[in-house]
């Protein structure tokens, strides 16, 4: 991998990510950009115990432009976009509408490929190995901001998710705190340490998977699952097999079959409803442990980074053909999901759409 970091005309920092190390990166950005203003705010939640980001700035982001107006394709001709070059493998750069910035942290923006009409499910395994060094890259790169306390690294796919922008791609997020849903992962962990002895919640959920009916792959480092209380009609975790904290963790011979299990993962999400027509949305995110104190998640036994157990946890918002799974009044109002699907049925409707 070949990293050439670069400048965009407002500022803003772009990587490119090169699979051959003689790649030259020397475009300019021709853009009359001038620097991006963000109104970025974090305001906490004293009830809930949680934090909001105001960031009003985003309002007049870009929305559902034609593919020839992309502004996550290369520049060509007069054609100019975030990426100068007239190429590229995959590229990172910070978002001009982020919803986190400065103080409040950062986010940014990964394109998986310079293809337009493609989807992560079509990159070739080299590709996605690619996009899996630039995850770690910026991890370890954004872990080091002050402001930072978790990163998280994850892909939106389809307009019904929210996707504003056509082109395959993904996002990072460095929070400058740990978010709700991983302290609720730690507290869980803590109290389960202490009253087990010392024995890792994340090893014993992984031990029961596999030893049940909702595992979806094997393989030789990673294992995927529909987990035993699935919020999603389809829902897989994907985990290695050894525990790591986070990406940066992970060693060769797991970052090598990563891109066969997961590839493989969103070809069978997309064979899910037998639909060519209407690809299945989806959203896909990693979960690693914070880079911040651990102490004030322990609930009696003392926790650090490696008790936490780096994972994917893959899911769609559709609940059959052609019908979303709306998160309505129970789900929003109480955050108590209702499931239509039972998950050991999801676990064998994704074994049974196996590429032939």
């Amino acid at each position: 991998m070949k990293k050439t970091p670069t400048r965009l005309a407002d500022g803003r920092e772009l990587i490119y990510y090169d699979l051959r190390d003689d790649a030259v990166r020397d475009a300019v950005d021709r853009r009359p950009l001038e620097r991006t203003v963000t109104t970025s705010e974090i305001r906490r939640d004293v009830l809930l115990g949680d934090s909001v980001a105001v960031a009003s700035h985003r309002q007049g982001r870009t929305y559902l432009p034609p593919a020839d107006e992309c502004p996550l394709c290369p520049s060509r001709g007069d054609r100019l976009s975030e990426i100068p070059d007239s190429s590229y493998d995959v590229v990172v750069f910070e978002n001009r509408f982020p919803s986190l910035a400065g103080d409040s942290g950062r986010c940014e923006v990964v394109c998986f490929t310079s293809d337009h009409n493609a989807s992560f499910a079509d990159l070739s395994e080299e590709q996605a190995r690619l996009v899996l060094d630039a995850w770690t890259d910026r991890t370890a790169e954004l872990s080091h901001l002050p402001a930072v306390e978790q990163v998280f690294c994850f892909e939106n796919r389809g307009q019904e998710i929210g996707v504003t922008l056509g082109h395959p791609h993904g996002q990072i997020y460095a929070y400058p705190f740990t978010t709700p849903r991983t302290a609720l992962m730690l507290r869980s962990l803590a109290a389960h340490k202490e009253a087990n002895g010392g024995e890792n919640l994340f090893d014993a959920v992984l031990e029961r998977e596999l030893a049940g009916r909702r595992v979806v792959l094997r393989a030789e480092h990673w294992v995927a699952f529909v987990p035993y209380a699935a919020h999603w009609p389809y829902e897989v975790h994907l985990y290695p097999r050894r525990r790591v904290p986070d990406l940066l963790a992970l060693d060769e011979a797991a970052r090598t079959e990563f891109p066969q299990v997961y590839l493989e993962l969103l070809r069978r999400f997309d064979r899910i409803f037998g639909d060519r027509e209407a690809p299945t949305p989806y959203i896909a995110a990693w979960h690693q442990a914070p880079f911040g104190a651990m102490e004030k998640f322990d609930e009696g036994a003392a926790l650090s980074r490696d008790d936490f157990a780096l994972h994917l946890e893959l899911f769609t918002i559709r609940r059959t053909s052609g019908k979303l799974k709306f998160l309505a009044g129970s789900e929003s109002g109480m955050n108590v999901f209702i499931n239509d699907v039972p998950p050991e049925a999801a676990a064998q409707r994704l074994r049974e759409v196996a590429s032939s």
